[in-house]
């Protein structure tokens, strides 16, 4: 009886001692995508993303979107994505800000993001806040997003952790 007890109790303990927590996540699939878009009044300062076909959507995904920084990239001599919203703030008082909203169809199969850039004077938007605006959208199961340790707001902390590649 003892030797089964003590059998018992080091099987017991060998289970529990035992972890998996490894920091590595093989079952997360996230896909990437970019677009370069124009934004005027004749778009109404929005466009569609539409997600490609060959990446594969789930009603539970969630869509990270991030916008080029020029200036920052031109100093760090690397790309810099900043996420979105992205305001900027004008001297004056004036503001713009990039935004979105993911859009999901499962019965038609179709997801888009759309993209759109408010003002409180459109108009008055320089090129370089309205022209040639490079996105990179990032398409992740919502598990990633809730629960990830990771700066969702760091495109390349996300890119690391997903093992992104485009």
């Amino acid at each position: 009886m003892k030797k089964i007890f003590a059998l018992l109790f080091m099987t017991s303990i060998l289970f529990t001692s035992c972890s998996n927590d490894d920091d590595t996540d093989f079952d997360t699939i996230g896909s990437t995508f970019e677009i370069t878009a124009t934004f005027n009044a004749g778009n109404d300062y929005r466009i569609e993303a539409v997600v490609p076909n060959n990446i594969d959507v789930f009603d539970s995904d969630v869509a990270l979107v991030y916008v080029l920084d020029p200036i920052q990239s031109n100093a760090a001599q690397a790309d810099v994505w900043e996420p979105l919203p992205r305001t900027f703030f004008f001297d004056g008082g004036g503001f713009a800000q990039f935004q979105f909203n993911f859009i999901f169809d499962a019965q038609q199969n179709i997801a888009s993001i759309d993209i759109f850039l408010e003002s409180d004077d459109l108009a008055a938007l320089a090129p370089d806040i309205t022209d040639n605006q490079d996105f990179r959208i990032v398409i992740v199961p919502s598990s990633f997003a809730e629960d990830a340790k990771v700066d969702l707001k760091d495109f390349n902390a996300v890119q690391k952790a997903l093992k992104l590649e485009y």
